[in-house]
Parts: C-alpha cells; sequence; structure tokens
C-alpha cells in the first residue's frame, strides 16, 4: 500500500449527532422506569455556591469561590519598588497572599511612577471617564472630581459590612477628619491612606566623635551645637574636610525629605510651611511670624559660627549624602528611620560611624498645632458600576489586618518584604492603613520581646520579622548595615522618643480650600530665609517679606483659607 492513501466516506458531523441523540431516546423509552438514572440534582452545590458568593461580599475575609479579577490604577516604585528578581507588580508576595486568602487578582490597567506621568495618566482617565476598576487618586481635588461627575462607587457599606474590627480602629484613630476628606454628603467614596505619627525631628550625633573628643553628651539645642561646632573646629574627620550640621536650602525637611532644620524652628514656637493657629486662634501662615523671625536670627548665629555647614548653600540632597557617607559630617536632624536613609550607607563605609538620636525635649515642647493637608493625599476609589465594590475593604482588612497575625507561608512573605526594604508601592493598591500611633506600638513590642518581657508569640508578623533582624543584629550574627539600621530605628530611636515624652500632634482640618502656597510666593519665601541665614539681608528683612508676601496674593489666600476654616466650626 506504499505511495497510496485509504479514504473513508465521513457523514457530516450533524447528521451523527443527530443519528446518535435518536437512538438515545429510543432506548431509554424502551427502559424499565425504574433502570432509567435520573439526573444528579446540584442544587445543594448550587446552593453552597451561592452562600459562598454571598460571604465573600459582605464580610472581610469570605472567600470568592471564583477568582475576582480587577484593573488597576496605580503608583509605581523605582526600581520595580525593590521587588525580588522575578516578581511583578501582578505577581508577588501582595497578590499571592490575596489570592489564597480572598481570590482577587489585580489587572494593571496602568502602573507608572508618582509625578508628572502617573498624574497625566489618572487625568486622561478621567477626562475620557474611562478608568480602572480601582483606581489610586492622588489629591481630594480630583476624588472630589470623581464624585461630582459620578464615575465612582459609594463605598460607605463596603466600609461598614467589609472592614474589620480593627481597620474601624485604625481609621478612628485618627479622629473624624480622615474619613470625613473622603465623604461627599455624608457618603464614603474612598479609603484615604493613613500617616502614622512619625514622631519629632531628632538630632543623630556620631557618639564616636563625642567619645574621641571626651565631650558631654548634649541635652539641650544649645549644648547640641556647642558639640557640632567642636566637630568642625577639632576636624574630627581630618585633612580639613569635616563639615557642620547637614542643611539642605529647603530647609524644612516636613514627614518625608531629609536634612531640614525643622527643630530649631520648633524650638522657637514656629511652623513654618504651615497653615497654624495663633494665640488668638485666628489662622495664619507660620512662615510668617514673630517666632519664625526669631528662628532665623538663631540660624543666622550658627551659620556664622561654623555649626552649620558653610557650603550648604551649594550643596544638593546627593552631595550631602556622600558628605555623610564618607565620614565628613558627623550631624543631621532625622526622623527615626535615618538609620534606613541616610545612615545606613555610612555605616555600611565604616562599622565604628556610631550614629545616635537626641530627642530634645525642651524644644520640642514649643511644638503647635499645624493643619493637615490633603493636596497630596492618596485615596482608593472603585470604578461605578464595577460588580465588586467590596474588594476594596477586604483588600484593606486583609493586608493590615489578617496577613500581621497570621502565620503561613503567604502571610510571612508579606511580613518578609519588611526586612527586604520592599518598597510599599509593590502593593496592589498604594494606600497604608495603621494606627496613628503604630511606631510607639511595634517599637514597644520589639523591645519588649528582645528583653523576654513578652512572648515573641504576641508580636505581628511584621514586628516578628523586624524582631529576628534585631535579635540576629544584637548576638552578632548578622553584622550588615540592615541589622544595624533595624535595631537603630525600631529600637534605639523609637525608645529615645518614648522616653523624651512624646507628644502625640494635634492635627487640624481647615476644610475644602485650595491651600497651597503660589510657586511666587513659595520662592520669595525660601530666597528670603537663606538671604537670612548666609548674612545676605539683615534679620529685619524679615518684615519686608512679610508685607510683600501679603501684597502679592498671601492676604488673599489667607482670607479664603480663614473663612474655609470658619465654616468647619460651624
Amino acid at each position: 500500500m506504499t505511495g497510496k492513501k485509504r479514504y473513508r466516506k465521513m457523514l457530516p458531523a450533524a447528521v451523527c449527532i443527530v443519528g446518535i441523540i435518536a437512538l438515545v431516546l429510543l432506548w431509554e423509552n424502551r427502559l424499565p422506569e425504574k433502570s432509567r438514572k435520573e439526573p444528579a440534582d446540584h442544587s445543594g452545590d448550587a446552593m453552597a455556591k451561592e452562600e459562598q458568593w454571598e460571604t465573600a461580599e459582605t464580610t472581610p475575609l469570605g472567600k470568592y469561590p471564583e477568582t475576582v479579577e480587577y484593573s488597576l490604577g496605580k503608583i509605581s516604585g523605582a526600581n520595580n519598588s525593590n521587588l525580588p528578581v522575578g516578581d511583578t507588580y501582578e505577581d508577588n508576595a501582595y497578590t499571592r497572599y490575596l489570592r489564597n486568602v480572598l481570590n482577587i487578582q489585580n489587572e494593571n490597567g496602568f502602573a507608572l511612577e508618582a509625578g508628572g506621568s502617573y498624574e497625566e495618566a489618572l487625568e486622561a482617565a478621567i477626562s475620557d471617564r474611562d478608568i480602572p476598576d480601582v483606581m489610586v487618586v492622588n489629591g481630594r481635588d480630583n476624588l472630589a472630581r470623581l464624585v461630582e461627575s459620578g464615575m465612582i462607587a459609594d463605598l460607605t457599606e463596603v466600609y461598614e459590612q467589609c472592614t474589620t474590627d480593627t481597620i474601624k480602629e485604625m481609621y478612628s484613630s485618627y479622629g473624624d477628619f480622615l474619613l470625613d476628606s473622603a465623604t461627599f454628603e455624608g457618603r464614603l467614596y474612598a479609603f484615604p491612606n493613613v500617616e502614622i505619627d512619625d514622631g519629632a525631628l531628632m538630632l543623630w550625633l556620631r557618639d564616636d566623635w563625642i567619645e574621641k573628643l571626651d565631650l558631654e553628651k548634649p541635652e539641650t539645642m544649645e549644648e547640641a551645637m556647642d558639640v557640632i561646632k567642636a566637630f568642625v573646629e577639632n576636624d574630627v574627620a581630618g585633612n580639613g574636610e569635616t563639615v557642620g550640621l547637614a542643611c539642605s536650602t529647603g530647609l524644612i525637611a516636613g514627614s518625608n525629605e531629609t536634612y531640614g532644620v525643622d527643630t530649631i524652628f520648633t524650638k522657637y514656637g514656629s511652623a513654618p510651611e504651615n497653615w497654624i493657629l495663633n494665640d488668638s486662634g485666628e489662622v495664619v501662615y507660620g512662615s510668617l511670624t514673630q517666632e519664625t523671625k526669631e528662628a532665623l536670627g538663631y540660624l543666622n548665629e550658627l551659620y556664622e559660627s561654623g555649626v552649620i555647614d558653610s557650603r550648604f548653600l551649594l550643596r544638593k540632597t546627593e552631595n550631602i549624602d556622600e558628605l555623610v557617607t564618607e565620614g565628613k559630617c558627623g550631624a543631621i536632624f532625622g526622623r527615626w528611620w535615618a538609620p534606613n536613609n541616610p545612615l545606613n550607607a555610612s555605616y555600611d563605609e565604616d562599622k565604628t560611624a556610631d550614629w545616635k538620636p537626641y530627642f530634645l525635649t525642651a524644644e520640642e515642647e514649643n511644638q503647635i498645632k499645624t493643619f493637615a493637608s490633603f493636596d497630596d493625599w492618596m485615596y482608593v476609589v472603585v470604578r461605578k458600576g464595577y460588580e465588586h465594590p467590596e474588594i476594596v475593604g477586604k483588600y484593606v482588612s486583609a493586608i493590615f489586618d489578617y496577613s500581621r497575625y497570621e502565620d503561613d507561608q503567604y502571610a510571612r512573605e508579606v511580613n518578609e518584604y519588611f526586612s527586604i526594604n520592599v518598597d510599599p508601592t509593590a502593593r496592589p493598591m498604594n494606600i497604608n492603613v495603621d494606627y496613628r500611633d503604630a511606631l510607639y506600638r511595634s517599637g514597644e513590642n520589639i523591645r519588649k520581646a528582645l528583653t523576654n518581657e513578652i512572648s515573641i508569640t504576641q508580636l505581628s508578623g511584621l514586628e516578628r520579622s523586624y524582631y529576628d533582624t534585631c535579635r540576629s543584629f544584637v548576638e552578632g550574627n548578622l553584622t550588615t548595615a540592615n541589622g544595624w539600621a533595624a535595631y537603630t530605628s525600631r529600637v534605639t530611636a523609637v525608645d529615645t522618643l518614648v522616653k523624651g515624652g512624646i507628644k502625640e500632634e494635634e492635627l487640624l482640618f481647615m476644610g475644602d480650600v485650595d491651600a497651597e502656597i503660589p510657586q511666587e510666593l513659595q520662592d520669595l519665601e525660601q530666597q528670603t530665609f537663606l538671604q537670612i541665614i548666609v548674612g545676605e539681608k539683615p534679620l529685619d528683612y524679615f518684615d519686608t517679606f512679610v508685607v510683600e508676601w501679603y501684597e502679592n496674593g498671601g492676604q488673599k489666600l489667607t482670607d479664603s483659607v480663614r473663612k474655609a476654616y470658619a465654616e468647619t466650626l460651624k
């Protein structure tokens, strides 16, 4: 048969199927009634599945019987958010945990770094009325636009039904203003990000330099500045390269920046770049007060005496980083997390660099109330019409409550991300939810576990991760900069704040008003402050600056802010 093909004539498929069905029906009709197989009753399974769906849709941690997918607009981070090799924004510790616990999976509509690219994508999505199922929104103005346009879902019932009691306690720890910022006409339209209390700025000094020069450890601002002056005069770094207190040209670090001198302003009861209440209960811009003028006078004295780095006007942040890393600078102001950045690079370069935090309590007692700004606040919203708006409440409950106390493969993987410095932007939704005093709660628990005051079984997964790292560092089994940074930030720094008598700042809410300072006035302020500090302008020039500020739009802005605050009091 080689070289030949055998063909078999095929009947059309439809003819075959019809014939088979006919034969089956004929045969079944010939069978006795009792021999016929009754169709399987799956109604019980269907009811069980329906109950699963209902439970999932109305509870914080009920698992969906089938995978629920959602498109997502999110802010990404630099360097792929420091995710381990192989992990992506759609497949990482967070998404694997969420699949395991809730059976939800994100598909990114757009994942772009914060700034121009993300803002452009957000603006385009809103303008085209084509937003992802779930989206991170920057600023209350954008949130208000989405509410007014009817594009996002009402999440009031989602919050009530699908968040745990712990999550509700976390939001409540900020008072009413946080959820109020996402509420319109009595209805909640977004889950807001929280900003935990990071405590006051502390002065970080090279303690090994203090000991080398046989100096007394400082307890007041004046004593601390004398220590820094001694660093410079004795050229403790050598080769004439020792610089004084690191200082950025921005002057004010706020909650996120580095190398500010905010604490020196606080010493005088000043709060530049913030709207505050004066002694008369009137809203004023903190950069314009007489207390700010006094602080600028003191900064000028520090500059003239060599305490402040004499070349600070010429340095960018990366230049100061190099000075710290190379051991040429031994004094910076920073928050509790300064050991993670920038001091870890200093320790990595020189293990004898013994940076210690000093909380100058007397100066911090002059801290005054400032208004919270929602200009850069983040919110998570859900597209109106999306079938499962409840996934936002479930996500928050699983990631910020349940995972912290679970002890399985997926939860451990989530908590390990903290110890390997994966950026929070790796999470599907770029918000954080925690208690306002979360820093002090976790710091105390870690310290007590290290001193055997409590069992490690009482620690959350996150705390256990830090505890393991800190214990390894203390016992000498971990000598890396990350180990030093974990212990110095989470134990040494937090303990310093607690012993110094931490004072939780009371936040104020000024209502719906654009209180952002125009760039022209920001530039005027920065230029004036720097000129006074380095002596290019006399201190009394500050009074001229205040007049110019009000005349160039500042008075109109102040009036609108005062009016908005008055409305909130009603």
